[in-house]
């Protein structure tokens, strides 16, 4: 029997939830910024942007301009990778995040220092903080913590240098003490078959003692059904982990997906979101649901927020802790200890609180839904799933958005959602389902509903709903089946929809 570290654990908790509580947002930011740019000042971009001569964030932000993944590759990273040197951040860097944009496809390599590691590794012992200050009586380090992650195996690029998915740099970087509490092996988690690494992990895992589970919802579901499935062909209580402590999910709204969870795991697990991305560890939620998530400050990240409205200004107002205001939708830039500066990251947040500041994932920059002049956030999208969801008491696993032009003349153009449920569903419940999402648009955007209105302009959604599995298999289809890789909510790309639709069509029903 392993024996309980969660009393080591709890004293660092009882630490760092005294030192979170005393920290200033406005003063810790700017700690962290200048901070930054000290350690940056003699590296190629520090020379060139005058970083010896920054005192205070405006001197900073008067000189260093915003700038997207694309400028600082062209400009920065391509021309020395797969070395890079002192160019953005002291010293080489180690590691690439390979990423690859939900509609695009097309790769991204994030660089990963040794210090956006530590950073990581910090804040993902926040999350474990937060965990333990609101259940005092968990036991989560009785047991293994497991990590769904994607293909872990890292491609060499040059000496010293390697690539590949944040979940296998995770791997790589694992510290000493953390290993015992981690689950799976080096073994399983070399697996890139995604099909193959599933019926292995849900074999494995059968018997182990997990007390905490991070993943994407969606493949988690897959591993659940499939450990469900395992033990009841042995005679086994269904519950995949019975003692199950704390389960951390990201990168999509966990409204639709809850109750399915609800169902697999029990009502006592701790559900926390975080929001990790390639650039560095945001997030985490030190609250309850829909109460925000609470940014890491002390952690080697400098975050500005920029009105989403500006984005396409010459000069959009830049704003950061010390000026952003509560309730505007902002997109997100990151400077970081990996050598990201003014970075849009492309997502879009909201300040739902100041003290400690605590925000709200609102979207993706260019993940919006407007066709006809609707002007649907994904925000929005994801209420009216997860609502019309509710109207008819089934699970949403997955879904995808897009628009249809008129196919005949007189015709309108309208919405078609592409939806994989948790089980089949009558006709008449998907009806009610497209009726419900109609209906809640309309009460949230204005645009929407007078777009709606009169019987012209923009027809009625479509629902298609695709049989379990199908997402799996698009997305197995494109390559990026597995680990980080997750679901387009909005696809704006017409030839992209269009693949979509046409392996939907097959199997769907529309209402």
């Amino acid at each position: 029997m392993r024996p309980d570290a969660t009393p080591l654990f709890r004293l660092y908790a009882a630490w760092r939830g005294r030192q979170l509580a005393a920290l200033h947002a406005v003063a810790s930011q700017r700690r962290q910024l200048l901070k930054l740019v000290g350690q940056a000042t003699a590296t190629r971009f520090g020379r060139e942007h005058g970083f010896d001569a920054i005192r205070e964030v405006p001197d900073y932000l008067a000189r260093v301009p915003l700038r997207r993944y694309e400028d600082f590759w062209r400009d920065w990273w391509q021309p020395a990778f797969p070395r890079l040197v002192d160019v953005s951040w002291p010293g080489l860097v180690p590691f690439f995040a390979v990423t690859s944009g939900t509609t695009s496809g097309r790769s991204k390599y994030i660089p990963v220092t040794a210090a956006m590691c530590r950073s990581n590794v910090r804040a993902g012992l926040d999350v474990i903080v937060h965990h333990l200050l609101a259940r005092p009586r968990s036991r989560a380090f009785a047991g293994r913590a497991f990590m769904l992650g994607g293909a872990s195996n890292l491609t060499p690029e040059a000496p010293g240098v390697a690539s590949g998915d944040l979940s296998g740099i995770a791997v790589a970087t694992t510290p000493r003490w953390a290993r015992p509490f981690g689950f799976p092996d080096r073994g399983l988690a070399l697996l890139k078959d995604w099909d193959i690494k599933i019926e292995r992990l849900a074999n494995a895992a059968l018997n182990r003692d997990i007390r905490i589970l991070t993943g994407t919802p969606s493949w988690l579901l897959i591993l659940l059904d499939r450990m469900r499935a395992l033990r009841q062909a042995r005679g086994q209580p269904p519950a995949p982990f019975p003692k199950l402590e704390l389960l951390l999910h990201g990168g999509v709204d966990f409204r639709p997906y809850r109750h399915r969870f609800g169902e697999l795991l029990g009502s006592h697990v701790d559900y926390r979101e975080v929001y990790p991305a390639s650039e560095g560890f945001i997030a985490s939620a030190d609250r309850g649901p829909g109460e925000g998530l609470r940014l890491n400050l002390d952690n080697g990240l400098f975050y500005e927020f920029v009105p989403s409205a500006e984005l396409a200004a010459a000069s959009p107002r830049r704003h950061w802790l010390g000026d952003a205001e509560l309730g505007v939708d902002y997109a997100l830039a990151l400077s970081t200890c990996a050598g990201a500066w003014s970075y849009l990251l492309g997502d879009t947040v909201r300040l739902v609180s100041r003290d400690p500041p605590r925000l709200a994932i609102t979207g993706r920059v260019g993940q919006t839904m407007s066709a006809f002049g609707e002007h649907l956030i994904v925000e929005e999208v994801e209420a009216a799933i997860a609502a019309a969801a509710g109207a008819i008491g089934a699970d949403v696993t997955d879904y995808a958005l897009g628009a249809r032009l008129p196919a005949t003349p007189g015709a309108l153009s309208h919405h078609v959602y592409v939806v994989e449920f948790a089980t089949a569903q009558p006709s008449d419940a998907i009806v009610r389902f497209a009726a419900t999402l109609d209906t809640h648009l309309s009460d949230a955007n204005d645009d929407y509903r007078g777009h709606r209105g009169g019987g012209f302009g923009l027809g009625a959604p479509q629902v298609l709903a695709v049989a379990p599995g199908f997402f799996a298999g698009w997305m197995r289809a494109r390559g990026q089946l597995g680990g980080q890789h997750k679901v387009p909510r909005i696809v704006n790309d017409a030839s992209l929809f269009a693949t979509l639709l046409a392996a939907a069509g097959a199997r769907g029903s529309a209402t």
